[in-house]
């Protein structure tokens, strides 16, 4: 772990970064005092989550799912009331 002052820092973030990115912990001080922290990213999975992983384990709907309201339920939504 290398400590740079924020000049320092400043002058070469370009190079700083690319040694974060390769894993290395870069401290960035300011008048001898620790300010900050460069560390890499956490990485990405290399492989996307798979469709239907969970497939059959949750909630699924009726048959009659889109099936029209009942008239009394239905005429709540179709109200003009004020």
């Amino acid at each position: 772990m290398d400590t740079f002052n924020l000049y320092e820092a400043k002058t070469n973030l370009s190079a700083l970064v690319e040694r974060a990115a390769a894993g290395e912990e870069i401290i960035i001080a300011k008048a001898g005092r620790p300010l900050a922290r460069l560390v890499p990213l956490a990485t990405h999975r290399a492989y996307p989550r798979p469709l239907g992983l969970l497939a059959g384990q949750g909630y699924s709907t009726g048959d009659d799912f889109d099936a029209p309201l009942p008239d009394d339920i239905a005429a709540g939504f179709n109200s003009t009331a004020a």
